[in-house]
């Protein structure tokens, strides 16, 4: 019989893999929830909750407890910061957990993490700010920066770059929507099943599916417990992807028989997408860097039961003489800053610096003077990021036309979480000249 696991115990250490050692939260989060299996659904979408929540508010969380604490933050054992965090959400934002029931387990988990001597302090912090919740003192709207950052937990450094890229509007709204609940946003495979006949198992299994409204195999997915639990995931029917990633495919618009290269591919959702539209027909390569990225596409290659696509271990940046001017369709779905899917990944705004942001956007130039060759006459190039960060878009575009040999901008987009549908996501086309040969 499985030992009992003391869910707040689980908590704390996920957030600490996240926050002190450096792990991503939806790795750290998956894997405890795939260690832990056999956690009912409540306890696993409260962990979940949790976890993801002091995540999306630590900012908010910490400058609350800097009122009622006497030793700041930043000055904490990480054990004791990340206990109160996670405390404070849950008395901010859980009204279904006493607030007495969360004082005592974190004064029972401080003790059992080795600090006895602790105990009355961490009581009395989260006592105090219990009584006190509905009086804490805002930073003013005055101060905009501050404000924002306090009362949606983003980086200041990011509202500024925010603010001089788009207007106040804008910048509230996405700031807004990244803490909003979402749903599993899927893909329907409709060459192995239907939309309707999908909704029937879905609804069998227990899942609320919602159809989306731009896209007709788009479905958004809520009440389920564990993704790779239910059969219909395991069959392949549908494929996890944001409703802005699908454009990429939609735009490509891939004819059969045509050959794509996607170079940056784990764990392979546009690649399956256009693998798809292909019907049967043509090749996809679906590359990445490290053996564990390219066994993501291999695994999710297997449940589509597709037979047009391969995964493929390469480097990006290593030019394959092979590929040069012969690729129907490229997609460059390159490594980026992360900042449009702060609603999915939280940690990245605080693991994410200005420094970062600069090497990333040289790392993409350079990626891109090697794979754009890969276009044959006539091809196209897909470009895209998951960023809302114009010196990775908009302007990456520009130094493409100037830099990347006969390629010239059809069409671009970018898509802002609340003003359109999904993640902050951006894409842009273009085409080589036919008469531009490479050889």
């Amino acid at each position: 019989m499985a030992a009992a696991i003391n869910s707040r115990e689980l908590i704390l250490e996920i957030l600490l893999q996240i926050t002190r050692d450096g792990e991503y939260s939806h790795i750290a989060l998956k894997n405890a929830l795939d260690q832990y299996q056999y956690l009912d659904k409540k306890e696993r979408a409260f962990i979940t909750r949790v976890v993801n929540g002091t995540l999306e508010r630590m900012i908010e969380l910490d400058y609350i407890i800097n009122q009622f604490s006497k030793v700041k933050v930043n000055k904490m054992k990480p054990v004791i910061r990340t206990i109160l965090r996670s405390a404070v959400y849950q008395l901010k934002y859980m009204d279904s957990v006493p607030d007495s029931a969360v004082c005592n387990e974190s004064v029972k988990l401080a003790v059992k993490k080795g600090f006895m001597n602790l105990k009355g302090f961490v009581n009395g912090v989260l006592r105090n700010i219990s009584r006190n919740l509905a009086d804490v003192d805002y930073p003013d709207a005055g101060d905009l920066i501050h404000s924002l950052s306090v009362r949606y937990s983003v980086p200041e450094w990011i509202l500024e770059q925010w603010l001089t890229e788009y207007d106040e509007e804008s910048v509230r709204a996405m700031a807004e929507e990244f803490l909003k609940e979402k749903p599993i946003t899927v893909r329907c495979n409709t060459d192995n099943i239907s939309r309707e006949d999908l909704l029937g198992i879905l609804h069998s299994e227990g899942v609320r599916a919602r159809e989306d409204e731009s896209l007709p195999y788009a479905l958004h997915l809520t009440g389920f417990d564990y993704l790779a639990g239910l059969e219909s995931f395991r069959k392949g029917y549908y494929q996890v992807q944001d409703i802005s990633s699908m454009q990429v495919a939609e735009w490509a618009n891939p004819k059969e028989g045509d050959y794509i290269i996607d170079v940056c591919a784990a764990p392979g959702g546009k690649s399956i997408h256009l693998a798809e539209k292909l019907k049967e027909t043509g090749h996809v390569e679906a590359r990445d860097l490290t053996e564990y990225k390219v066994n993501l596409i291999r695994e999710n290659i297997i449940r589509s039961g597709l037979s047009n696509i391969e995964a493929v271990r390469w480097d990006a940046l290593q030019a394959d003489e092979n590929a040069v001017g012969r690729a129907d369709i490229v997609v460059a779905d390159l490594p980026c800053s992360g900042l449009g899917v702060l609603g999915r990944k939280p940690d990245l705004k605080y693991k994410m610096t200005k420094e970062t942001q600069k090497e990333l956007v040289l790392l993409q130039r350079k990626i891109l003077s090697v794979v754009t060759a890969y276009v044959k006459p006539g091809g196209k190039l897909l470009y895209s990021t998951c960023t809302i960060h114009q010196e990775e878009n908009e302007e990456n575009a520009r130094w493409i036309e100037k830099h990347c040999a006969g390629l010239h901008l059809i069409k671009e987009r970018q898509m802002l979480p609340g003003r359109d549908a999904g993640d902050g996501f951006y894409i842009a086309m273009f085409q080589k000249e036919e008469r531009h040969l490479l050889f």
